[in-house]
């Protein structure tokens, strides 16, 4: 077991990634403790997925925002080359033809933050994912 010397926290891997900190508690405090340069991306995002789910309940959940309703609907987070966005596996086999051009692992699609942010293909995926109970 390698023990993190500062968070203290216990893992298999020796120099394991993970987050030591303390997650932030609202959507506003996740968004404002980023780089200065990235913050207006996130709240693209963020203003994309409310007007898509107007009745989802905004939260932090597995550290990052999330959106959603009796269940996690949707989730992004800031990295440090990219933007997450997290709609699960189902999302991605589903919006396969539309994400060609992004990097995606099994459930997350990442948007680098070089280049323009697609707002309307995220907007139909979180009504997509809301709509079909794709929920995770």
């Amino acid at each position: 077991m390698w023990k993190c010397p500062d968070c203290n926290r216990e893992f298999k891997n020796t120099n394991q990634q993970h987050f030591c900190g303390v997650p932030e508690k609202t959507v506003d405090s996740y968004i404002e403790a980023q780089a200065l340069e990235i913050r207006p991306l996130l709240y693209q995002i963020r203003d994309t997925i409310r007007c898509a789910l107007p009745d989802a309940v905004e939260c932090i959940s597995w550290g990052m925002p999330t959106y959603k309703k009796k269940y996690n609907i949707i989730h992004f987070a800031a990295h440090k080359k990219h933007i997450g966005l997290y709609p699960g596996d189902k999302a991605i086999e589903h919006f396969a033809d539309r994400l060609s051009e992004f990097k995606k692992s099994k459930g997350a699609i990442q948007f680098p933050y070089d280049e323009p942010l697609p707002l309307e293909l995220i907007a139909d995926i979180a009504k997509w994912c809301n709509e079909t109970g794709n929920y995770h």
